[in-house]
């Protein structure tokens, strides 16, 4: 298990792949609400992908709003979601939270994922709302 920082445009393609199949397919979010300006490798956002014995199986993005780092789509193809690589794409996108100069992280959490985030320190700092016809809750964390 690794988790790496995308600089290639085929290193994105893959993480847009695992996003379409895990975001558009499994849970029914319209295309058209998945990708949006910042699945671009400019700087305005840093994208990751995450390997299990070396496949690319897993994806996030952090960027910068508000003084925090904001931890987006992150996902982890379906028959490897038992292998504990959430932890691994978490750890990565707040190691480069912090390399941005943010010390704080915050993300909309699916409620469903809720109880897997405060495990890791996150609290959640909203009641729950619709992203895409799903329930998340806002949740945050100093890092």
């Amino acid at each position: 298990m690794e988790a790496k920082k995308i600089t290639s445009m085929d290193e994105l393609e893959q993480a847009l792949h695992i996003r379409r199949k895990v975001f558009v397919e499994e849970q029914g979010v319209p295309l058209e609400d998945e990708y949006d300006e910042f699945d671009k490798l400019d700087g305005k956002c840093d994208h990751i992908l995450v390997y299990y014995n070396g496949e690319p199986v897993g994806t996030g993005r952090v960027r910068s709003v508000e003084g925090y780092g904001k931890l987006e789509r992150i996902c982890i193809l379906q028959e490897y979601r038992k292998f504990g690589l959430g932890k691994v794409i978490i750890a990565k996108l707040e190691e480069l939270a912090a390399d941005r100069k943010d010390i704080k992280v915050k993300l909309h959490g699916q409620t469903h994922a809720e109880g897997f985030y405060q495990k890791l320190g996150y609290e959640t700092s909203s009641d729950v709302f619709m992203e895409d016809g799903i329930p998340h809750v806002l949740m945050t964390k100093s890092i």
